[in-house]
């Protein structure tokens, strides 16, 4: 027996959804036009680039990483959610957490490629797990104790630091859109030149963050033209892999509440996306270069019973539109230690599924 969920399971918990989600054709931007992740990702799309022999030699020990090693997917286990929210609001439901081999082990006896969290988590455990599994050290955060609340992407630590640490990889977060925006994009773009120098890949979290963007027509925070045209900013500061939250609507440049706001294309809406979730993902793959940098998308926030079935759906979105994997924290943290490992491997399931495929 296949040691991933069946394509029958999977339809099961994709519910009255899943003929829409499986059976899909995409006829915006068609499949052939797109890189693709597989096994020969890095020396099919990589290999032209400017990043170094130890950049790509990072990128594939990732890619080797865990269930999905081998595939071209990726499946990380990010921690951050005790800087950017506070510790006792993120694991006050799983009180172990609070120890960060806890959550080292968590990413590694699910078989995740890897684990991306703080200085602190990271650097408590370095010499007993650095060399287990690939470390994502993310370098800047929002934090909820200065008062009033704002939002605002701060370093809390070096390159240098993480290098040292045994990470073969950083993270940040820029939020785009936001006042802060362009201090944010020098700050992030001198750091992955950094790290790329010391051979070390980049992943960006592609977020928007404006409470502009929340109107009376919808959240654009989830706009695929506006996430897309995020995820396009962030890959010209030379991120190797996109983070970005999976659309939920479009149009954010039409917004009426937001005139004069950008600048978009009619084509936009009429030929390169649908409503559809597989397209409008679709869309926001395009702008990482049509696929040449990975789209991963976010797991999403906990909300109990349907956590399961939430994570495969999203996970089926992001492959059938030729995503490369999902990032996926709180809805396995959240849980006990083995519902978490099952989680994340319900997720890993789906790319690891051969009847799965691009749509």
């Amino acid at each position: 027996m296949a040691d991933f969920l069946s394509t029958a399971k999977i339809a099961e918990l994709l519910g009255p959804q899943a003929r829409s989600l499986l059976e899909h054709r995409c006829e915006t931007i068609r499949r052939d036009s797109l890189h693709l992740p597989g096994p020969d990702f890095i020396d099919r799309v990589m290999i032209p680039t400017d990043r170094k022999p130890a950049v790509l030699g990072n990128l594939q020990r990732l890619f080797n990483a865990g269930r999905l090693g081998g595939t071209g997917y990726i499946s990380i286990f990010p921690v951050d959610q005790d800087i950017e929210h506070a510790a006792g609001a993120s694991f006050a439901m799983n009180p172990s957490m609070f120890d960060p081999e806890t959550i080292v082990r968590l990413a590694l006896e699910s078989g995740c490629s890897g684990v991306a969290s703080t200085f602190g988590v990271l650097g408590a455990v370095a010499r007993k797990y650095a060399h287990k599994i690939p470390f994502i050290a993310k370098i800047n955060h929002n934090e909820f104790l200065s008062y009033p609340n704002t939002y605002d992407q701060t370093l809390f630590g070096s390159v240098n630091k993480a290098f040292e640490m045994g990470a073969i990889g950083i993270g940040a977060t820029i939020y785009w859109g936001s006042e802060q925006s362009r201090r944010q994009i020098q700050e992030v773009a001198d750091a992955f030149e950094q790290a790329h120098e010391l051979g070390m890949f980049t992943i960006l979290w592609c977020y928007l963050r404006n409470s502009a963007f929340k109107t009376k027509k919808q959240d654009n925070h989830l706009a695929a033209d506006l996430t897309g045209q995020a995820n396009h900013l962030g890959v010209t500061i030379h991120a190797d892999i996109i983070k970005q939250k999976l659309p939920e609507n479009n149009g954010g440049y039409l917004d009426p509440e937001l005139k004069g706001f950008g600048k978009t294309h009619p084509l936009i809406y009429e030929k390169l996306t649908t409503d559809h979730p597989i397209d409008l993902t679709r869309y926001q793959l395009a702008n990482c270069y049509m696929g040449r940098i990975g789209l991963i998308n976010s797991g999403g926030a906990s909300t109990g019973a349907n956590d399961l079935a939430e994570s495969v759906r999203t996970a089926v979105i992001n492959k059938r539109a030729g995503g490369m994997g999902l990032i996926a924290g709180r809805r396995a943290f959240q849980r006990p230690f083995q519902e978490g490992v099952q989680l994340l491997q319900a997720i890993q399931d789906v790319y690891l599924n051969p009847e799965i495929t691009v749509a």
